[in-house]
């Protein structure tokens, strides 16, 4: 049994083949997801890999702080193996299958973002010894499958999903594009390399001057999206 002190870390885990997108949340095809789309697992050389959801990575926010059970013990399906917790949230990690804890991923309890930013590749959560997998396995379901349930979850938890995690939020609504881009400025000498700056605009020439801001300071826009009469930016801070 393995000492419940210690937390092995294995290779990491990647997902292989295609993804589904919905409402701009990342689904991978070789998945099998909870019904209520928090959780997913895939079975891997006799042993059951879990983790979070887009859907879950959102709702949770910048995670600050992520926790793990003892290894070596048994959880039922549906029950606690980790806690999550960020600025404006708390919640249990539930394991969507029964088995004994084998491994947690040592990368996210040292950096919890990982969790959120990667939770299908680097930021897995947990390995598990399957007990019951012949007919626990039965009640995941594939992509194909989930595509049925998962937009309405992604509506009713108000969940909205981004080329990548943001660090920090702006909504500047009834804000000049030149003074946010005076603030954004102000706010990346002050951010670590790396992470990333969501910002928000109502303001029509905002495209446009986001593209030049990028291209005078070189910190990139990973992602632009207008809905409704908002502009969405998300800027990574590289230099």
């Amino acid at each position: 049994m393995p000492d419940s002190r210690k937390l092995r870390n294995p290779p990491p885990f990647r997902t292989e083949g295609r993804t589904t997108k919905i409402a701009e949340c990342e689904f991978p095809d070789d998945l099998l997801y909870d019904p209520e789309g928090l959780t997913w697992a895939r079975e891997e050389d006799g042993e059951v890999v879990v983790g979070i959801t887009t859907i879950q990575a959102a709702v949770a926010g910048k995670l600050v702080k992520v926790t793990a059970k003892p290894a070596g013990a048994e959880y039922a399906r549906g029950r606690a193996i980790g806690t999550v917790e960020s600025g404006k949230f708390f919640g249990m990690l539930k394991t969507p299958i029964s088995g004994v804890l084998v491994a947690v991923n040592e990368a996210v309890l040292k950096r919890p973002k990982l969790l959120s930013e990667s939770p299908y590749t680097d930021g897995w959560f947990a390995r598990l010894r399957p007990t019951n997998w012949a007919a626990e396995q039965e009640a995941l379901l594939p992509t194909d499958a989930a595509k049925g349930f998962l937009p309405s979850m992604i509506e009713a938890l108000h969940v909205r999903c981004f080329a990548a995690f943001p660090d920090y939020e702006m909504y500047e609504i009834g804000t000049e594009c030149a003074a946010v881009l005076v603030k954004l400025n102000e706010l990346m000498s002050r951010i670590e390399i790396g992470e990333v700056a969501h910002v928000v605009s109502d303001d029509w020439t905002a495209p446009i001057e986001m593209d030049r801001w990028s291209a005078e300071t070189g910190q990139p826009v990973v992602e632009s999206r207008k809905e409704g009469n908002l502009y969405h930016f998300l800027v990574r801070k590289v230099r």
